[in-house]
């Protein structure tokens, strides 16, 4: 009979979330559905769950923050688990590789180079080591190693970032908003052509061009959809509730109307502040 001690300990910790999941993906005594799960299938649970600490911070949910970043540890434990039971490496060699890495990538900190540095100097020198890194693994190319399952718009802010840092970029942001002109020119005649993959070409250029804008001005392209996202929401809603006071819905209304909501929406914001 196993020792359910630690198991069943309120303050057992990582560790009692170590023996949680190894019981889980036990052949004999687990769960049959954790059991049948592999990297590839656990995957788009990491991913979700990380949107969803993302999600809690942008509310200042502090106490869903809690409890988000307990459902993203459990996701690294859960690949670390499944690569236990093949024989890979476990989750005391994946802390262990992370805690030299940072140990590796802060010399300011844990060696011998001054701490007399600014954050800016501090992200170049993490940029070179990194470098020196891929080059030691045999990643060579500039944009080798950028990870292609990334979400495509934080992919492409980080394919022009590395990019950037080997002198291909523009140096300010006047020029990168001269390419958005073009490129707007360009979907509009791939519009007019009617060539659905030209369009959806011609499309995804303006969009790279418009995450290079966004890191040229420092914004988080992701943060600001986000921000964009909630607005729309919130407006929409108040167009709800407006034609709710009617006894109608939207689809009961028509595009002038709600438009004119949406511009009376935008007022009562602004009167808000």
């Amino acid at each position: 009979m196993a020792d359910d001690t630690l198991i069943h300990d309120p303050e057992g910790g990582l560790a009692r979330l170590i023996a949680i999941m190894a019981r889980l993906r036990d052949p004999e005594a687990g769960c049959p559905w954790d059991i049948a799960q592999d990297f590839a299938t656990i995957a788009p649970y990491t991913i979700e769950e990380a949107y969803e600490v993302a999600d809690a911070i942008e509310r200042q949910d502090w106490e869903e923050l809690r409890a988000e970043l307990g459902d993203l540890l459990l996701q690294a434990v859960f690949h670390a688990q499944i690569a236990q039971d093949r024989g890979l490496f476990d989750i005391h060699d994946v802390a262990n590789a992370i805690s030299d890495k940072m140990v590796a990538r802060h010399p300011h900190v844990f060696g011998p180079e001054s701490r007399d540095k600014t954050a800016e100097q501090q992200t170049r020198d993490w940029e070179r080591v990194k470098a020196a890194e891929r080059a030691a693994r045999g990643r060579g190319g500039t944009l080798a190693d950028v990870a292609l399952g990334l979400p495509a718009l934080l992919r492409a802010v980080k394919l022009q970032k590395r990019a950037a840092r080997v002198g291909f970029d523009w140096p300010e942001s006047a020029q990168v908003l001269d390419k958005l002109r073009e490129e707007t020119a360009e979907l509009h005649a791939a519009a007019a052509s009617g060539d659905p993959d030209h369009i959806e070409e011609e499309f995804g250029d303006l969009l790279f061009v418009m995450a290079n804008l966004a890191r040229h001005m420092k914004i988080c392209p992701e943060a600001a959809l986000r921000r964009a996202n909630a607005k729309f929401t919130r407006r929409f809603a108040w167009i709800e509730a407006r034609l709710a006071e009617t006894g109608r819905r939207p689809e009961d209304s028509d595009l002038a109307e709600m438009d004119a909501l949406w511009n009376a929406a935008k007022v009562a914001e602004k009167a808000e502040r």
